[in-house]
């Protein structure tokens, strides 16, 4: 899965956005903290959520089965809203 061309991730210095373009069949701006912004720069790449998980271990000092979670519920929005091919 990846995140689709018409979503744009933008990080600010508090806080990351995903801003759909014209064609995206969303209106609206979804906003997150750093860590929505780690996941959303994965995802400019074609990745799996297990591979998600993985890196995000590696970058925070968290249990596995919190960041899982935290992931699962991101990808959720991400597919409600349609912002990732799969």
């Amino acid at each position: 899965m990846k995140l689709k061309k018409e979503f744009i991730p933008y990080d600010t210095s508090s806080e990351s956005l995903l801003v759909p373009v014209s064609g995206a069949g969303f209106s609206g701006l979804v906003k997150g903290n750093k860590t929505l912004g780690v996941i959303l720069g994965l995802l400019k790449q074609d990745t799996t959520e297990k591979e998600i998980v993985s890196a995000m271990l590696a970058q925070f000092d968290a249990p596995e089965e919190v960041i899982a979670g935290d992931v699962h519920r991101a990808l959720a929005e991400l597919r409600r809203i349609g912002a990732l091919e799969e």
